[in-house]
């Protein structure tokens, strides 16, 4: 299991085995697996299609056996009506087993779907195909500090490439997972049970086969509406009243059967009809609210039993599983006594029922039954939700993790001092955004000795990526997940980013004004804990070029001042000279570019030192402009 150290320890943790695997040498098992299981999934469905077709020719068949049997026996009268009791009850056997088929069918449709995402997913192929989160991106500068800036929600963002989750519920936990950063204990107990839950593909397909039904059915806020709601029936001396009241109706009535005294009955209905009649709303609503949640709750159920018969080695797996309880009882046995109450609600469209609703009581006792398990496990719901999301997301990141094996977990380190400078230490980053045969990978080292890196380049030379390549991975390891890297060390950081800011014609913002409210921002954030990483792309550039040098060097003291980390790009030479910072706080870097028969080459590789020639003049000349 990963784990934490100090960062004055020589030797570093080595990554959990599970995540320690070649690419070159494994990279293609997770492909091969699920083309495995894709073409058995797909064989199944031929089996169902060919089941399906003979069902129904012998359910065809039987219906016509029947319409026959009843012209003999009703119209010619041949034969006895009751030989027509075998091939109907023939025919609902068959009309089972032939409804059991499509259900199989139609899983085994999902399954196909499971793993033909999975493979492009792995084959750089899933952009556009998948749930892309745009519920919960940011408008303008006043949403989130970073989502906007590191493409996290959106087409062909990291939302997209991560989430398998079929409910909403999974959907929020993993978006909350990277919109804020977590707890390292949080944090290693979620790589743990990636870890487990990676090469785990029989639970995986079966949840998310389950999960398709159940996200497209569980509304939760309307059931922790319904769960979480006071009682509607609040008087608790109905609770011994109406059983008493059912038990006196049945002794006057065998007393007017017996000795032939009416009265006492009469009184005991007058009382309890009284009652019903006075209870009649709140019953009504009882029922409705009833009904619909427990049509979101059956949904739930399929999900709460395929994880409460799992096995689960690591700490947080058994915690979500404990978290599938109530009162000592599986989350799926609550919901099938809910499901009894409902079948009783049914009950009352019987004319039986009818004529003994008032007597019995029943419509209220079925309506106490019912108040009775809100009261009991209602509570229990939102845990079951939470537990349901946390699963789902931490599914999304045991895929990633099965289907990327050259990404390791991150390894966190613990500041050698409360008031220690923070640590990112990364090899061989790479953007996960970025199709694995055109992504080129660089390294980044910040700590106590480099606080800051200042990357020069022209536009198009990789600046704005790698701040991106930084941001995302930062993102993904504060989130729990494996990074695109070889390595990658840090102590616990939040992330602020000046990325993609823009001006606002609806509120009447300059594109400057925007880059200083957000600069803000990210200073006012590097007062909280943990501590900041900033990433700042073409510092202030709206403005001339004194104000902007004065301007970056006080924004950039007072970032280092708060304890933070970071990293800024420009094109503008005279930013590489500041001076007003401390000797050894930041580092000069530079991506390169060349221009060759016309046209601009960039290697997209990061550099030692400031950039050292500028080929604008050249290009704009190449394409005629006379400069």
């Amino acid at each position: 299991m990963p784990h934490a150290v100090s960062a004055e320890e020589n030797k570093y943790p080595e990554v959990s085995p599970t995540s320690e695997v070649s690419v070159t040498s494994e990279e293609t098992v997770p492909a091969e697996e699920y083309r495995r299981r894709l073409q058995a999934r797909e064989l199944d469905i031929h089996r169902f299609d060919r089941l399906h077709i003979r069902y129904g020719n012998v359910r065809l068949l039987l219906a016509v056996v029947i319409a026959g049997m009843a012209w003999c026996a009703l119209r010619s009268h041949l034969i006895s009506p009751w030989w027509l009791a075998a091939p109907v009850a023939a025919f609902a056997v068959v009309a089972v087993y032939h409804a059991r088929v499509l259900r199989a069918r139609k899983c085994a449709l999902r399954a196909v779907e499971v793993y033909q995402r999975g493979l492009a997913r792995i084959e750089d192929r899933w952009m556009g195909g998948g749930q892309q989160g745009e519920r919960f991106r940011g408008h303008g500068d006043s949403g989130h500090i970073y989502a906007a800036d590191l493409d996290l929600f959106g087409a062909g963002s990291l939302f997209e490439l991560l989430s398998t989750a079929r409910t909403r519920m999974g959907e929020d936990t993993l978006a909350q997972w990277l919109l804020t950063p977590s707890q390292v204990e949080d944090i290693l107990e979620r790589q743990a049970a990636v870890a487990e839950l990676r090469g785990n593909l029989d639970l995986r397909e079966d949840l998310a086969v389950l999960g398709k039904e159940a996200g497209a059915g569980v509304h939760s806020e309307a059931l922790l509406h319904w769960a979480e709601a006071p009682a509607e029936i609040r008087q608790r001396w109905l609770r011994w009243l109406t059983p008493v009241l059912a038990l006196l109706a049945i002794a006057t009535a065998v007393m007017w059967a017996v000795w032939g005294i009416y009265l006492p009955f009469l009184i005991v209905v007058a009382v309890e009809g009284n009652i019903a009649y006075g209870l009649r709303k709140r019953l009504a609503g009882v029922f409705s609210a009833t009904e619909g949640a427990f049509e979101n709750l059956e949904l739930l159920s399929t999900l709460l039993a395929r994880l409460e018969r799992e096995e689960f080695r690591s700490a947080r797996l058994q915690a979500i599983q404990e978290a599938l309880t109530s009162h000592h009882q599986k989350g799926s046995q609550a919901i099938a006594r809910l499901r009894t109450i409902v079948d009783f609600i049914d009950s009352r469209d019987n004319l039986f029922v009818k004529i003994l609703d008032v007597p019995l009581m029943y419509s209220v006792q079925v309506a106490l039954k019912s108040e009775g398990w809100r009261t009991q496990h209602g509570k229990a719901v939102r845990g079951w939700l939470d537990a349901t999301g946390e699963m789902e997301a931490l599914l999304s990141l045991a895929a990633y993790h099965y289907e990327h094996p050259g990404d390791p977990f991150p390894e966190f380190l613990m500041p050698a001092s409360s008031d220690g400078a923070p640590i990112l230490h990364g090899e061989a980053l790479g953007h996960p955004l970025i199709p694995a045969v055109k992504c080129v990978r660089n390294d980044v080292r910040l700590d106590a000795e480099t606080r800051m890196i200042l990357v020069s380049g022209s536009n198009m030379s990789g600046k704005s990526t790698y701040l991106r390549t930084v941001g995302i991975n930062t993102v993904m390891a504060m989130a729990g997940a494996p990074v695109r890297a070889r390595r990658l060390r840090l102590t616990p950081l939040q992330v602020g980013a000046s990325i993609q800011v823009n001006d606002s014609l609806q509120e009447g913002s300059s594109r400057f004004y925007a880059e200083i409210t957000r600069l803000r921002r990210i200073y006012d954030l590097a007062a909280n804990r943990p501590p900041l990483l900033f990433l700042l792309d073409e510092l202030l550039q709206g403005t001339n070029s004194n104000d902007r040098r004065i301007g970056a060097e006080g924004v950039l003291r007072g970032l280092v001042e708060r304890g933070a980390i970071g990293i800024l790009t420009t094109h503008d030479l005279a930013l590489t000279e500041m001076g007003g910072l401390q000797q050894g706080v930041l580092r000069n870097m530079h991506f390169q570019d060349d221009l060759e028969d016309g046209g601009m080459r960039f290697d997209f590789l990061l550099r030692e030192g400031i950039i050292t020639k500028s080929n604008g003049l050249a290009l704009m000349r190449s394409i005629g402009l006379k400069v």
